[in-house]
């Protein structure tokens, strides 16, 4: 099968896109695109891959679907297009990279700018209806996501994997601790954070100065 996604990812997953179950997700996927409202819009359900090519990964930050409200989605885990008003989790985030780093919270909640120095912004399932959360986490995203993780787990090393909540933390069993920096922490939804465990965690000059050790630029976050 021929998916338009960037090309060093393409090499590597090239044999998930020959596999029964992702033609049955792809399949399934352009149903609901033509039968309900979905998101991302179909030519950024990549974007993720496009934006931070396989070998330009410094960090991983796993998110579980997208946003399902009108104009936020837009392939990257926990960003919103511009213009879009900040939803609660990544008003969270900006908080703690002040509270970090000291750098003002931006303008906009477009994390491209994130993507392109190297930060894969991973949704775990990859497209979702519309108001509904989730919705399409049976499809079969989730096999082919963790494949990606897998090959970065396998072919790269000295990476920084931000696993934010139950969720992302239960795809640590895949990454070897000791040829990468593994930071936990709880969700930063307000319901996690509010109770303790995200803000005062450090993560993002942690993750800068272990990118430094290894001789790598720190994200400008």
């Amino acid at each position: 099968m021929n998916v338009q996604i960037e090309e060093s990812w393409k090499q590597r997953l090239q044999g998930e896109f020959d596999k029964p179950y992702f033609q049955q997700l792809t399949e399934r996927v352009r149903q609901e695109y033509t039968t309900t409202t979905c998101y991302p819009p179909g030519r950024l359900i990549f974007n993720a891959f496009n934006l931070c090519p396989f070998d330009e990964v410094k960090v991983v930050i796993i998110g579980q679907d997208p946003y399902h409200e009108p104009g936020q989605a837009h392939g990257l885990s926990f960003s919103v297009q511009d213009g879009v008003d900040f939803p609660p989790s990544l008003q969270n985030i900006f908080k703690e990279i002040e509270l970090d780093l000291g750098v003002p919270v931006p303008k906009s909640g477009n994390l491209e700018r994130w993507a392109r120095q190297g930060v894969l912004l991973l949704n775990a399932t990859l497209t979702v209806r519309a108001h509904q959360a989730n919705s399409h986490a049976l499809l079969g995203w989730r096999e082919f996501t963790d494949a990606a993780i897998a090959a970065l787990a396998r072919e790269r090393e000295h990476l920084v994997y931000m696993l934010w909540g139950g969720y992302a933390r239960g795809k640590a069993y895949m990454i070897d601790r000791q040829r990468n920096l593994v930071l936990e922490s709880v969700h930063p939804s307000p319901l996690s954070a509010n109770r303790g465990g995200w803000f005062g965690q450090h993560q993002f000059s942690r993750c800068n100065e272990y990118l430094k050790q290894q001789g790598q630029q720190p994200i400008q976050w």
